[in-house]
């Protein structure tokens, strides 16, 4: 099934010479307002969504974010999606060491310093605890960020109860 990304955005990606690996894709709200906010979304990892394609979690993020009209993203106008590792698989995804990507770790350092607003888009069923801590522990770095979490994976995301707040970063 093919996902497109919603109306009035402009999106960019940042992918590794060989096209294995996507370490940043951003969407941008068109026009581009002269000042707001920037939500980071950390997931898992990349499917298909590059420029012209979106995927069904990448949808669901600008729906999210842009469209429902949350109280939590008022006058957001950037969402910068990064992941954990940054191997592109769509079925049958491992999380081994060599798919985390040469530049992933720099890419999500700097989504995190760039944001206003973090989710962890991982949800509950993610099993890479070392790839989650890695994750906390630069947010501990960020002091002031406001943070959210998602109940599941954004592929699988349901809009009431999907983003919940994080009080505070796990330990």
């Amino acid at each position: 099934m093919i996902f497109n990304h919603i109306d009035g955005v402009k999106v960019s990606a940042k992918f590794s010479k060989d096209k294995k690996y996507r370490y940043r894709l951003e969407v941008v709200l068109q026009p581009k307002p002269a000042q707001g906010k920037t939500v980071c979304a950390v997931m898992q990892n990349p499917s298909c969504a590059g420029e012209d394609v979106a995927d069904k979690s990448v949808q669901f993020l600008e729906k999210v974010v842009f469209q429902r009209e949350l109280p939590e993203f008022r006058d957001v106008w950037r969402l910068i999606v990064v992941n954990q590792f940054a191997y592109i698989e769509t079925n049958n995804f491992e999380g081994r060491l060599d798919q985390i990507g040469i530049r992933n770790n720099c890419a999500i350092e700097l989504a995190l310093r760039d944001a206003d607003i973090v989710i962890l888009g991982w949800g509950s069923g993610n099993k890479f605890k070392d790839r989650q801590d890695f994750v906390i522990n630069l947010l501990k770095q960020f002091k002031g960020k406001k943070l959210f979490r998602t109940k599941m994976h954004p592929s699988r995301g349901r809009y009431d109860g999907f983003i919940q707040p994080l009080r505070e970063i796990p330990d």
